[in-house]
Order: structure tokens, then sequence, then C-alpha cells
């Protein structure tokens, strides 16, 4: 592999996806071939995948079941998109990966970690991102922010406060635990504020 892979983190709200759109920009005005990823998604299967978990419209989806569901788009996406754009030497960007798996479905949801975990190697085959960046913001912010653009929340993020909170708690012991992968960043900031410091970071990552 000779690619260089950076996932954007953090909960619906925090700016993970405006961000890894201005870096997607950056990287390309340096000359550097990028893919943009996003899960659930990226492939046929994760794209069905993705309507089942996220739509708000139906029957509610069981919690060892979502796991498995986000798992498998997953598995599908790394074998179909990631690791053919990484083996090509491209920097890929991926819109969540499977820190939010362990974030929502571990901490939020309450399954276990350490399996959470293993469904998570197995979906993989093992593979981590170079560097994470999470996107760190208090819940009522993140809530006050989705709300301003007047979207309808999906069905994860429709879920209430507390909920929130037991995912940003998560989040943050992560990166309490991985240290050299992930940088948080503070994402009270305004955007060029915020572009600039992730500047920074990815040319310490392209560095490395």
């Amino acid at each position: 592999m000779t690619g260089v892979f950076i996932t954007f983190e953090g909960l619906d709200g925090s700016g993970k996806t405006t961000h890894m759109e201005i870096a997607d920009r950056t990287l390309r005005a340096q000359g550097i071939r990028t893919r943009v990823v996003r899960e659930p998604g990226g492939t046929w299967v994760g794209e069905r995948i993705r309507e089942i978990v996220l739509n708000r419209i139906g029957r509610e989806v069981d919690d060892v079941a979502e796991l498995l569901l986000f798992a498998s788009a997953r598995a599908q996406n790394v074998r179909d998109v990631i690791l053919p754009a990484l083996e090509d030497g491209m920097t890929v960007l991926c819109d969540r990966f499977t820190d939010s798996t362990v974030a929502y479905q571990g901490y939020g949801r309450g399954l276990d970690i350490e399996t959470v975990r293993r469904v998570n190697w197995i979906a993989t085959g093992g593979l981590q991102p170079h560097r994470t960046f999470l996107f760190d913001l208090p819940v009522e912010d993140a809530t006050a922010r989705m709300r301003s653009r007047e979207e309808s929340p999906d069905r994860i993020d429709a879920n209430g406060t507390a909920f929130k909170q037991r995912v940003r708690g998560g989040y943050l012991e992560i990166a309490r635990l991985e240290p050299d992968r992930i940088i948080v960043i503070d994402a009270a900031g305004s955007i060029e504020e915020i572009a600039e410091h992730l500047s920074q970071k990815l040319k310490e990552v392209s560095c490395t």
C-alpha cells in the first residue's frame, strides 16, 4: 500500500464533511491525487445499506443488526474502493470509518466495545487510517448547527442529547487511547481558522 489514508470523524454538525471537502481541494491544488469516500456508501451495496440504517421512515433496526449493516457496507467499501485507491498511490479521504462504529454503536448504543472492534477488524482486514481528524464540538452546539441548516436529522442523528453525549465521550476516549493517530480539532472556531489549522496538519501527514 503506497497511498495515504485519512479519515474525518465527529458528530453531525461538527463540520467534518465541510473540512474534508476543503482538504480535498487543498490537496488537489498541490497536485496530490485524491479519492473521497463516505460511510456508509461508496458502493452499490453500501448505498443500499445507507438507505436502511439512516432512513427514519420504516421499522426500527436492532442495535446488533445496525452494527453488522455498517460493517457490511465498510467491508465492500474497503475492498472495492479504498484499497484499490491506496494501492494506486492515491490519498484517500474518508467521511467516517471504524471510529464512528466504536463511538456510535459501542459507546452510544452500549454494545460491547471489544466486540465492536472485532467486527471492525473483520470488515476491514485490519486496515487502519494513517491519520484521523476528530472534529470535537459540544453536543448542544452541533445540534444547533444542524437546526440552523434546516436539515432533517437522519435516524442516527435523531437520537437524543444523552446518546450524543455518550458518542462524543466515546470519541474523546478513542482519541486519548490513540494520540499518535488521532488529532482532535476544536470545531468551535470559524471555517477559515479550522481550515488553516487542518492545512498545517495535512502537511505533516504528507511528510511522514
